[in-house]
């Protein structure tokens, strides 16, 4: 069983991929989109490379809880996604997770520029952790 976990920005596309048993989240890499075909492109690659069986999205709302603009733009990438692959995909609440890998990746000193290269994939690996947690009570 491999999950892969997605933070979908409007520039990139954080993935992280579970272990084999759903334990533990890794982050992968960061897609740098180019456009849809191009995009879902890419995650067919990562799909079929780890065999993935389930995709978790993360899915940013409003510290309210209303879904916004953003929100808006996941979904409506997720429904390509939906179309595209055979795979249940989940939407799971993304609230604070970059702000979580920003201050995990401060807390490790990492420069600016590092950051800024992985805070995508750090998010990603939040989201699908968040995940792998909740299914594992």
């Amino acid at each position: 069983m491999r999950i892969l976990g997605l933070d979908i920005g409007d520039k990139t596309i954080g993935v992280a991929i579970s272990d084999p048993l759903g334990l533990t989240a890794q982050g992968v890499t960061t897609i740098k989109r180019i456009g849809k075909a191009k995009d879902i492109e890419e995650l067919r690659k990562i799909i079929s490379q780890y065999e993935v069986d389930t995709i978790v999205s993360g899915l940013p709302k409003n510290m309210n809880g209303t879904i916004g603009p953003q929100g808006e733009k996941v979904l409506k990438f997720c429904e390509e996604i939906k179309n595209n692959f055979d795979i249940p995909l989940i939407m799971w609440d993304e609230r604070l997770t970059t702000v979580a890998a920003h201050k995990a990746m401060l807390e490790a000193d990492l420069s600016r520029a590092k950051r800024k290269k992985i805070v995508d994939k750090i998010a990603a690996t939040y989201i699908l952790q968040g995940y792998l947690d909740s299914i594992a009570k």
